[in-house]
């Protein structure tokens, strides 16, 4: 049975729908998940890049797709009051609730639960009042302090980086990443012991040069 690390941020809306869809994209195929929360900001800051909403016209097209995905797999999404917002009370509570045996790794109900409050309601993500209700809700899953759930979340960011995840959601199984929601076909594909892996589809790729580079 394969095993997938499931690299996920609360702000991120395709996050929000692999996490609902994963159930029916790979059903039938024998895995076991772990979910780690990361700083998708800490990501974008080493790799030099801009989030989606950090480009006017991506956000709104990405706003727009999201909406439209949900729309047809099914899936309850309404954009919070605002967004982009500060995750990191969330990721923090997330990591909180790690327990002993898996440090940084929340379980589905803890992640459903916090994915929830942000994307289903259409209310303020980051509202005080609100965050304080949901550490209610959660603290019978809470393992750790929060100095020590702050740690976790730094620990599971790096982790990510040095494993090559540039994004979110990034799907980790035996040293290969799995990137965005529209890879979760690509996932089953290698779960299920598709021949091309074996090829040189995967790793042929590296060899491939680059042309031309941007200079600053």
């Amino acid at each position: 049975m394969k095993h997938i690390t499931f690299y996920l941020d609360f702000i991120s809306p395709y996050a929000y729908l692999a996490f609902e869809h994963m159930p029916e994209a790979l059903a039938g195929v024998s895995h076991s998940v772990s979910y780690k929360p990361v700083l998708f900001a800490g990501m974008l800051k080493h790799y030099g890049q801009l989030g989606p909403a950090e480009i006017a016209p991506k956000r709104d097209w990405t706003y727009r797709q999201v909406l439209w995905l949900a729309h047809s797999k099914g899936i309850d999404l309404q954009m919070p009051a605002a967004h982009p917002f500060n995750p990191l009370a969330l990721l923090r509570l997330a990591t909180a609730c790690s327990s002993p045996a898996e440090a940084g790794a929340p379980n589905r109900y803890v992640c459903e639960t916090i994915f929830r409050h942000v994307w289903r309601g259409g209310a303020d993500a980051a509202d005080p009042q609100r965050l304080e209700a949901l550490s209610q809700q959660l603290a019978p899953q809470v393992h750790r302090q929060a100095e020590e759930a702050k740690a976790l979340l730094k620990n599971n960011t790096e982790e990510a980086i040095s494993r090559n995840v540039f994004g979110v959601p990034a799907f980790e199984v035996d040293g290969k990443i799995f990137w965005g929601m529209d890879a979760l076909p690509m996932l089953r594909d290698y779960l299920t012991g598709s021949e091309w892996f074996a090829g040189n589809g995967w790793d042929g790729v590296r060899k491939v040069e680059a042309g031309i580079t941007r200079k600053n």
